[in-house]
Formats: C-alpha cells, sequence, structure tokens
C-alpha cells in the first residue's frame, strides 16, 4: 500500500524529463491551446479536455515501468524509489491514484451539479423576474450602481456565470439602445467576478479551492471581501464619471412576462438553500457536495408541491386539457444544466492530475521558485513572489482559469488558509474580467449580446485592469492586519 513506501518531502529535485513524460505534457499543451482557441476552432472545449485527459491517462499506463517519480496523493509526498516497484505494485498504485482524483473531482462536479439544478428550478418558477421590482430609477448612473451592486451579491450566492446571465437578461427586457446596453453587460461581467471571488460558491476557481481544503469560508471572506469590493467599486465609479453614463434612459416597463404566484418564494428559498451549504460545512465538517444535495432536496419538496398547485409557466400546463401529464419542474431542470461544463470540468481536473501523479507540477514550482524573482514582496517562506499570482490573474485573463487553479493545487503545498492561496482565490476569479473571453461570465456575455472582442478591449478592459490592480493593492494592505 502506499502508505508503506519511504516518502520524501515535495521539494525533491526532479530528474530530467523521460520520452513519455515529455509526450504527455505535449499532449496537454497542445489540449490547452486547443481550449484557448474555442472560438476560432469553433470546438466546444469539452472535446480537447476529454482527449488531453484519456491520452495522458493512458501514456502514463503505457509508460508506467518507465517513470522514477510517483505524487501520492493522499499524503501529498513523492514517493522515493519508484522504478524499483514492480509492474503489478505500479499498476496498483495507478489505479488507486487514479480512483483518488476521480473522487476529488467527482465532489466538484456533484456541488455544481446541486447548485445549476436549483437555479434552473428558481427559473422554472421565474423567480428572477422578481429582481425587476428593485429597478425603479432611470438614471444611468443610477442603474449602472444597481446592476453593479446585484451583480456583485447575486454572483456571491448563485455563482458569477449564473448571475450573469440573469442580469443581461433583465437589462435586455428594460434597455433598448444596444450600445447602451453593451456598456452595461461589461461592467457586469467585472462586478460578477469580483462579487465570486471572496465566495466558496461564488466561482467554480474558488470551490475548488474550498472543496480541496485550502481556504475556509470566514478567512475567505476575512482576506477577500475588501479587496473584491474595491475591484468591483473602482471601474464603476470612474466608469460612472464617462461621458456615455451621463442623462436617463427610456425604460421598457411593460411586462410581458408573466410573474407566477410562487416566484418570489422559490427565488428566497433558492437562494437561501445555496447560502446554507457553506453553513452546513462549517457544522458538520462534511464535503461541500453533501451540503448541497441537502439543499437541492428541500428546495425540489417545495418544487414539487408548488407544480402540483397548478403553477403555469409559458404554457407549461394546458388548463384546457383535462389529465395531462404532471411536468416535474425538478426533471426538467435536470436537462438545463450545463452538461458540457460538467464534462469540460472532468477533463481538464483529471489531465492535471496526470501531471500532478508524475510531478511535474512540483518541477515547475521548484523553477517558478528559483526563477522568479520576490521584489521584496514575498508570500511564503519559500520565495513565492506576489509577482507570480499576478501573472496567474493575468494569465486567466488569456486562458482559462480552471486548469490554472487545477495547476496550482498540484503545484504548492502551503498549509490551509494560507495567504497565497487567497490571493490565487482573487487573482484567479477577478483577472479574468480584463478580456472578454477569460471568464465564464465574459463568455456568456459575449454570447447573449454579440460583444466584439475588440470593442471590449478598447471600451472594458482598461476598467477592469484598474479594478484588478486596485484590488490586489487593497488585498497587500489588509492581510498585514490578519
Amino acid at each position: 500500500m502506499l502508505g508503506s513506501q519511504n516518502e520524501t518531502d515535495v521539494s525533491l529535485k526532479l530528474e530530467p524529463l523521460k520520452f513519455m513524460e515529455a509526450v504527455i505534457i505535449f499532449v496537454f499543451a497542445i489540449g490547452y491551446l486547443a481550449i484557448t482557441l474555442e472560438h476560432s476552432l469553433k470546438i466546444d472545449k469539452l472535446v480537447p479536455a476529454l482527449v488531453m485527459m484519456a491520452l495522458s491517462w493512458a501514456l502514463i499506463s503505457f509508460g508506467i515501468d518507465d517513470f522514477t517519480s510517483w505524487f501520492d496523493s493522499g499524503k501529498h509526498a513523492l514517493l522515493s524509489n519508484f522504478e524499483a516497484f514492480g509492474h503489478t505494485e505500479k499498476m496498483h498504485i495507478l489505479e488507486e491514484t487514479l480512483l483518488h482524483h476521480l473522487g476529488k473531482t467527482a465532489e466538484i462536479l456533484i456541488f455544481l451539479i446541486g447548485a445549476m439544478t436549483i437555479v434552473e428550478i428558481i427559473a422554472y418558477f421565474n423567480g428572477f423576474s422578481t429582481i425587476k421590482n428593485f429597478i425603479k430609477t432611470k438614471k444611468k448612473t443610477k442603474l449602472l450602481w444597481i446592476f453593479a451592486v446585484l451583480a456583485f451579491i447575486l454572483s456571491a450566492i448563485i455563482d458569477n456565470l449564473t448571475a450573469t446571465i440573469v442580469l443581461i437578461s433583465l437589462l435586455q427586457k428594460i434597455i433598448h439602445d444596444r450600445k447602451m446596453r453593451l456598456w452595461f453587460a461589461g461592467l457586469v461581467v467585472i462586478a460578477a467576478n469580483a462579487g465570486g471571488a471572496f465566495s466558496p460558491i461564488g466561482d467554480v476557481t474558488t470551490t475548488m479551492l474550498w472543496i480541496a481544503n485550502k481556504v475556509t469560508t470566514v478567512h475567505l471572506f476575512v482576506y477577500l471581501l475588501v479587496p473584491s469590493i474595491v475591484c468591483m467599486i473602482v471601474p464603476i465609479f470612474i466608469a460612472s464619471k464617462l461621458p456615455v453614463f451621463k442623462g436617463s434612459l427610456e425604460l421598457e416597463t411593460s411586462d410581458s412576462e408573466p410573474t407566477g404566484r410562487y416566484s418570489g418564494t422559490m427565488l428566497y428559498l433558492g437562494l437561501a438553500a445555496i447560502v446554507f451549504v457553506p453553513v452546513f460545512k462549517m457544522a458538520t465538517h462534511l464535503p461541500p457536495y453533501v451540503g448541497m444535495m441537502l439543499s437541492l432536496a428541500v428546495v425540489a419538496i417545495f418544487a414539487e408541491i408548488y407544480s402540483s398547485s397548478k403553477f403555469s409557466l409559458s404554457g407549461l400546463d394546458k388548463e384546457n386539457s383535462e389529465g395531462s401529464a404532471h411536468v416535474s419542474p425538478v426533471h426538467q431542470s435536470l436537462t438545463k444544466i450545463e452538461l458540457p461544463s460538467i464534462l469540460f470540468f472532468l477533463g481538464i481536473l483529471m489531465a492535471v492530475a496526470a501531471l500532478e501523479s508524475l510531478g511535474v507540477l512540483f518541477g515547475f514550482a521548484d523553477w517558478l521558485k528559483e526563477s522568479t524573482p520576490a521584489l521584496g514582496t514575498e508570500i511564503d517562506a519559500a520565495g513565492i513572489s506576489d509577482l507570480v499570482v499576478l501573472l496567474l490573474g493575468v494569465g486567466s485573463a488569456v486562458i482559462d482559469n480552471v486548469p490554472l487553479v487545477a495547476a496550482s493545487l498540484g503545484m504548492f503545498s502551503e498549509p490551509q488558509d494560507h495567504q497565497l492561496w487567497h490571493f490565487i482565490a482573487y487573482s484567479a476569479g477577478t483577472g479574468g474580467s480584463m478580456l472578454i473571453i477569460g471568464s465564464a461570465a465574459g463568455v456568456v456575455a459575449m454570447g447573449m449580446e454579440k460583444i466584439n472582442f475588440f470593442w471590449y478591449l478598447k471600451k472594458i478592459s482598461w476598467l477592469a485592469l484598474l479594478g484588478f490592480l486596485a484590488g490586489a493593492l487593497t488585498f497587500f494592505f489588509t492581510r498585514t492586519f490578519f
């Protein structure tokens, strides 16, 4: 068994890469490139993610006898003398490692499926239309602040992607001028990403760090709430002073979409159920997906009860057709969750796990420690500088932040609630706002409003950059007090 073998610290010097290791890294690099060029290749990013996952583990299986190092994920340490193990023993270790990573990945996926289903149940009851009642002003600046605050708060509860979808849908109903709506949509992306950074359920990358026990809910709030607020306020304040936000708008006030009898109830119940998950984890110390499944079950109970009370939305129930089949809101919501995103996360997380198992990520971490100057702003004794994490934030604007954070989980071995993990959560969560393709919220806004990449780069990116840097400087300042 793994526990009976001699182990070494993760800082062990790795030998030069062997042929099969180089091939696996090449497969990962090509897959990563295909993910970043998703829109150019017109191939959904889940395809290269799944291919690189399957090929990486297949190549590991074929070359298992040639590898000189192996990472014991259970004990977070490199095994020594791995090359001396027999083929059967190595294959047994491979199977145990694969099962370990699949279990950890499944925790994230089941959590996301639960959260997505609750959000879809709220949408089934037209619950998000309740938010429209908060919008009473026609002044552009006030409207901007209302949507920014809503994006910030909602993204911390239902995640930044869903918050962006909800708010842009509202914008499309109340603002007819598309050019004006693009400005609102771009700034909603910034606010939503900022709001998701300080919440364990607000962004996929933060959720990954939380489920991996790198950060806790309380410390995440303490360290990142103020930087996230600054990251949102700075660009919104500057934008509110621009000429484009002067004056008032002609808003569409007619409500052509019916508001269901239980819309408000299901909205507040669903949001409360999601917020309950971190509380459940702190109280029971069980993995977050357990609390999410409990929350989903509670929401589903009320959804079924209300649905059987002849709730009607968009003609789902035909009042004049007797004996019509009852449409289960839970079943219908499950058909609408983002399954492609779930499969993408499966592929990318398991592909990164393959590199971690070979010890490649630790070699890269050692290289960073030796080659990156600390610039007097070290955040850990090993010499990892703030510059490294800032670059990760910039990198998340160019390439997907999920694999970047997944890689950082395998690269660094700092303890729970170390400042490094909180800064990674901030940088990866908010850095993607600098490009329209840099975050899931930005990509969905791009699709819903057909936002041009270069328009966003010219009009919004500089605001996002200022917010990102202002929030980072705030983090540097506030962490000295905790």
